[in-house]
């Protein structure tokens, strides 16, 4: 499955979404690494099979075999570390979030690509699964390695755009 089946299996009550898949994928504010990782990072992050299938076929030969392994490395440290951070957040205990986390998360400092490419997909799997402490501090980190907001913002829309396509192929299988 390609991207464009992808898109093709999305019913018209999705259109939007269809619709949006095909804009971000020709967006030009990332660059082609940042945008192929942020598509793949997402997909793993929303996990639909369908949607992971046609993005890894899709950015097969966009990406090279590190940032492929480093994207999907950051959808699963992130699984990780957004439930954990998101729990202290929500917790009214502060004690919680005075604590150190004790969880390994090696992968961040040693991506094997460049840490900003890694953060900013960190930062598209942290909004997909809403953790509001680590989209701040992802976000705060790619800012100060001088991506702009609309960089930013255009890796919150593929998120948006991917995490959705994976919610209707969920919903069209349920």
């Amino acid at each position: 499955m390609t991207l464009d089946t992808l898109r093709d299996s999305i019913p018209d009550y999705a259109k939007d979404i269809r619709l949006n898949l095909g804009t971000l994928a020709a967006e030009t504010a990332l660059s082609d690494q940042q945008k192929y990782g942020t598509f793949l990072a997402s997909a793993y992050g929303a996990r639909n099979r369908a949607v992971i299938d046609a993005i890894a076929q899709w950015t097969d030969d966009k990406l090279s075999p590190e940032a492929k392994t480093a994207a999907k490395a950051a959808a699963a440290i992130m699984a990780m570390n957004n439930v954990y951070y998101r729990a202290t957040h929500l917790m009214s205990a502060e004690e919680y979030r005075k604590m150190p986390a004790k969880l390994r998360m090696n992968v961040i400092g040693a991506p094997g690509v460049d840490k900003v490419d890694f953060e900013l997909w960190a930062l598209a799997v942290s909004a997909i699964n809403g953790c509001g402490m680590c989209l701040d501090s992802h976000e705060k980190v790619v800012r100060k390695a001088g991506l702009s907001a609309e960089q930013v913002q255009t890796t919150l829309r593929i998120a948006a755009a991917v995490g959705a396509a994976a919610a209707v192929m969920d919903a069209e299988a349920a």
